[in-house]
């Protein structure tokens, strides 16, 4: 998933834009002219027609629980790829699989105990709810056991020194803030804790640990472990739960803590994945393309519905819409599927760099990775002259409450973020996250979590913004 970094909310409405891009130097041109009549009628048809299809929930359920998990490198990931591209030839558009070299790591066996502590009572252990992160390497197949060192931050483990570590457990018992999560702010709490999950092995090794485990990067205490990518240190890496990091912090600082850790996951050899890549051709600018998209990958745990089965349905629904309601658009709305946007971004790596030359053609590119809770808007890695085309879309969006525009300095999606660095304006489906992180890389990534009425709004949203980007009269300033 996608990590957010917020700027300024913008609301696309009249009378509120002077100011929003002052931090930018820049202020608005003149007010921007109004949609034509007919491109209005067109906009709120789509988004009514989204409000009552249950056409990407189908896709979803499908995708979650008849396809199932789809990791990178999977039979499940080809095997939803090569529905998701049947799905969209059956809507009556142009769909293609494209080849992308991606990693295949897999999940093997995942233990871990306490086998010592104060007031340890011989001849019994405590379980500890553990899972391996994607990029660990493995323990010795019966296990590894070692004493375990907590810290909370990266300058406590700085702080110590090399033979304090060296053949120890390194924790990092970074919490999650779940408050300020609920209070609207899951972003930031999400960018505090998860640098931990992604860099502490590698700090943790420099220093001679044996292994390195992180806290759970959630907000959901059911004792379910979050697994995500952990940059490759050599050493096993993972996550334990949070309920588990309690009761590591409460015996550590009473005394002596030993674990017995077993991971055995593999790093089998590159193989070929897919971008699904469907085209809805434009009408009078065909060469011209506007981007929805959403990754297809998933973590295993789960079954992948809010990270990102929900994106990738978005996307197709989107799409489907326009060719249900035979709406032609001028410029030719192209539908992704990404491939390896959890271990790599590789599927939007490699499609921005085939197409370096013709990038001045990729008008707009849109990502949907935030789940599939109620949209709030979009946030847009473009210049305030290109939001300031866009206000008019906001009277469409306002009923469903989606009219809100964030505009970033920071790329808004993983995998758009290479066609971003080529100058495409991006733009990236901003979601509800209040609970998003209870959920996402846990086990309980799973189809229920999904509220239909909340996906139909986001299919709306999308349809709304990329049908007017492909009708502009004019392309967005770069």
């Amino acid at each position: 998933m996608r990590v957010l970094q917020v700027a300024v909310f913008l609301v696309l409405s009249p009378g509120l834009l002077l100011g929003q891009f002052l931090a930018s130097g820049s202020k608005p041109a003149a007010e921007p002219a109004p949609f034509a009549p007919e491109l209005v009628r067109h906009l709120e048809a789509l988004r009514d027609a989204a409000l009552s299809s249950d056409y990407a929930y189908h896709q979803l359920a499908y995708l979650t629980e008849n396809i199932g998990p789809r990791p990178t490198g999977s039979a499940q990931a080809d095997a939803a790829a090569r529905h998701v591209a049947d799905r969209m030839l059956a809507a009556g558009l142009d769909a293609k699989l494209e080849e992308v070299i991606v990693p295949h790591w897999v999940r093997g066996m995942e233990t871990a105990e306490l086998v010592e502590w104060r007031g340890h009572t011989a001849g019994t252990v405590q379980k500890i709810v553990v899972t391996a992160l994607g990029g660990s390497t493995a323990t010795p197949e019966e296990g590894l056991a070692a004493d375990v060192v907590v810290v909370n931050d990266f300058d406590q483990l700085k702080a110590l020194r090399r033979e304090q570590v060296a053949g120890k457990i390194v924790f990092f018992n970074e919490k999650f803030d779940a408050q300020k999560a609920s209070a609207g702010h899951w972003d930031e709490a999400y960018d505090e804790a998860v640098q931990y999950r992604a860099s502490g092995a590698k700090a943790a090794a420099a220093l001679g640990a044996v292994a390195s485990l992180v806290r759970s990067v959630g907000g959901a205490d059911y004792r379910l472990p979050h697994t995500g990518y952990s940059a490759p240190a050599g050493i096993p890496a993972g996550a334990v739960t949070a309920e588990d990091a309690e009761t590591i912090e409460h015996l550590a600082k009473q005394g002596l803590v030993r674990m017995h850790l077993t991971l055995t996951p593999q790093l089998l050899p590159d193989t070929t994945g897919y971008n699904v890549i469907a085209d809805l051709k434009g009408s009078e600018h065909p060469e011209e393309v506007v981007i929805v998209s959403g990754h297809l990958d998933s973590w295993d745990l789960g079954t992948g519905a809010i990270d990102d089965g929900a994106g990738v349905v978005i996307a197709m629904g989107a799409v489907q819409l326009m060719k249900e309601l035979h709406l032609q658009p001028k410029r030719t709305i192209r539908m992704i599927a990404w491939m390896n946007e959890e271990t790599g971004s590789r599927g939007g790596k490699a499609y921005a760099k085939a197409r370096e030359a013709d990038a001045a053609e990729h008008i707009a590119a849109i990502e949907s990775d935030l789940g599939a809770g109620h949209p709030l808007g979009f946030q847009a890695k473009a210049t305030p002259a290109a939001i300031l085309m866009l206000q008019p879309m906001a009277k469409v969006l306002a009923p469903i409450g989606a009219n809100l525009m964030t505009p970033s300095v920071d790329d808004v999606g993983a995998d758009i973020a290479s066609l971003s660095t080529l100058g495409v304006p991006t733009f990236g489906e901003t979601q509800d996250g209040r609970v998003y992180f209870n959920y996402h890389h846990t086990p309980a990534d799973t189809l229920d979590k999904v509220v239909p009425r909340e996906l139909r709004e986001n299919v709306a949203a999308m349809a709304v913004l990329a049908f007017t980007l492909a009708e502009l009269p004019e392309k967005l300033p770069r």
